[in-house]
Parts: C-alpha cells; sequence; structure tokens
C-alpha cells in the first residue's frame, strides 16, 4: 500500500516583504505534485496551458490557463507539471492579516474582507478578469516592494468587484479543521492522486486514516460534503476530460487509463458530469482549439 504523507507548507515572506512572490517558468515549481494546505492565502496565474485544478474537494480541468485565488488551510495540489504547456506560474502567497491585524478591518478594506471569505472554498477567475488580473501580477516581478504591495492590494480590490468567477467547492463547505483533521483528509488526497488509477477500497483509505469505515464514510462526508466514492469518480472523470483534449488515443482507452473497469458506466458517469457524451467533449475541444 503507497501512502503519501500530507504536507504542511511552512511560506516565508519575500526578503523586505510582508508577502510571497514567486514566479516559475514553465514547469519549473518543484511543489505541484504535492497536496498540501498552509494559513496563507494564495493566489496563483498560470500564463497559458491546460491542466488539472485540485482544491478541497474539488477537481477540475482547466484551459488557456488559470486564476485562482486559494483560502486558508484550503488543500490543494499544484497545477503545472511538464504536461501543462503553460508558459511561467505565478505564486502569491499571503497571511489574512499581512499588513496588520488592524488594517483589514477598516471601511475601505470591507471588500476584501468580502473576497477572503469566499477564498475559503477556493475561487476560480475565467476571462478579462484573468487576462487583466494575470498580466498585473506577473508585472509584479520587477516592481519594488512598496509598488508590489499597492499592486497587490489593487488586484485582491478588483478580483472582489469582478463577477466573472467560480465558486469551486459546495455551498456551506469548510476546510476550517484541526490539524490532525488537515492531516487526515490530506493523507486520504495523496492517496487518492497516486492510486486513482487502480481500484480503490474503502477498507484501505479507512486504514491510512485509523478509522472504521462506516466512520470514515460519516468524516469524510462531513468534511467534503462529497461521498468518498463521488470523490474518486470526480478525479477519475477529470483526468478523461485531460486524456479526450490531449491524447489521441481511443475512448475506450481513457476508460481503462483513468481507472474506470466497465466502459457503459464511464459513458453514463461522464455524460452526468460533463453534460455531454466523451465523444461530443472532444469534438466540441477540438473545434474551440481551431
Amino acid at each position: 500500500m503507497k501512502i503519501v504523507p500530507p504536507a504542511f507548507e511552512i511560506i516565508t515572506p519575500s526578503f523586505g516583504s510582508s508577502f510571497y512572490y514567486s514566479q516559475y517558468i514553465e514547469n519549473g515549481n518543484s511543489k505541484a505534485h504535492l497536496w498540501h494546505y498552509h494559513p496563507e492565502i494564495e493566489l496563483v496565474f498560470v500564463n497559458g496551458g491546460s491542466g488539472k485544478r485540485q482544491i478541497g474537494s474539488h477537481i477540475s480541468y482547466y484551459t488557456d490557463g488559470d486564476l485562482i485565488l486559494i483560502g486558508s488551510n484550503l488543500p490543494h495540489c499544484g497545477f503545472t507539471n511538464e504536461e501543462t504547456g503553460n508558459k511561467n506560474e505565478t505564486v502569491i502567497q499571503m497571511k489574512p492579516d499581512f499588513l496588520g491585524n488592524e488594517f483589514f478591518n477598516i471601511p475601505e478594506m470591507k471588500n476584501i474582507q468580502n473576497l477572503f471569505s469566499q477564498a475559503k472554498a477556493g475561487i476560480a477567475f475565467e476571462g478579462e478578469t484573468k487576462k487583466n488580473i494575470g498580466k498585473k501580477i506577473e508585472s509584479m516581478e520587477k516592481q519594488s516592494h512598496f509598488e508590489k504591495m499597492l499592486t497587490m492590494l489593487t488586484i485582491l480590490s478588483e478580483l472582489e468587484l469582478s463577477n466573472e468567477f467560480t465558486i469551486l467547492n459546495a455551498d456551506g463547505f469548510s476546510m476550517e479543521m484541526q490539524m490532525q483533521d488537515n492531516d487526515r483528509i490530506n493523507a486520504v488526497f495523496n492517496y487518492v492522486k497516486d492510486n486513482f488509477q487502480e481500484h480503490i477500497t474503502l477498507e484501505e483509505v479507512a486504514v491510512i486514516v485509523s478509522m472504521t469505515v462506516p466512520s470514515f464514510c460519516r468524516y469524510f462526508k462531513k468534511i467534503t460534503n462529497k461521498t468518498f466514492t463521488h470523490f474518486v469518480n470526480d478525479y477519475r472523470l477529470v483526468h478523461a476530460s485531460k486524456l479526450l483534449a490531449e491524447k489521441p488515443i481511443s475512448i475506450t482507452e481513457i476508460c481503462y487509463e483513468s481507472g474506470f473497469n466497465n466502459f457503459s458506466y464511464f459513458n453514463k458517469s461522464f455524460k452526468a458530469f460533463a453534460g455531454k457524451s466523451a465523444s461530443q467533449y472532444r469534438l466540441e475541444f477540438r473545434s474551440i482549439l481551431k
């Protein structure tokens, strides 16, 4: 049994700054493959490319880059790898009170407080917001520390005012847990990430977190608002979406490479997940890229 421990990431602000800023060329982010969490709020801009986004219990496939805001202690996996095809990935991480305990309590910061609250479930921004904010994020690399701070506040304010966004996790979702809960759920997320192409039983996952199967099922549903089976199927279906978009292999092969062992069940599940058949999804995706 392969068990990957969860990662609690310790983040140190960039020298001379109140928050952390780093830009990676292509797939240079070495932490991208690990499920991890940290108290800092994280803003990620992926310039171009396509890949999986895995935040909390939400799993989806992004295209033409990504702009994500991730709340404090919300478990997530990196967004880029050697197959993503992106130009750069820029990561900004800040504590919720990175400008002092009282700063965000002033009236002018109410909108940013609201944004941070929504980010607890993860937010994906699209359209012109993704394009325009992405440019501002990348421009910060050559700015002074003071200019970076001003740009950061402007970005946060503009994100709160945008209507081009999707809340990634379900209503009522919350990953504000004790450290033990974070460790448990991250161990499960890591295990699914590394083994979703194989048959996964409830018994083996329950062993990882030292729980009985009934206790684990109740626990996982309470934490993620999904059953464990639903979560694993979503993971497999997003992987199938990625293969349909990127790999010139048959849909039957994609079914089995994604961890399904029944083709008719795969077709039914994919249509319920994407709102269209796997073959229609592939055709529409190719027409978009032309």
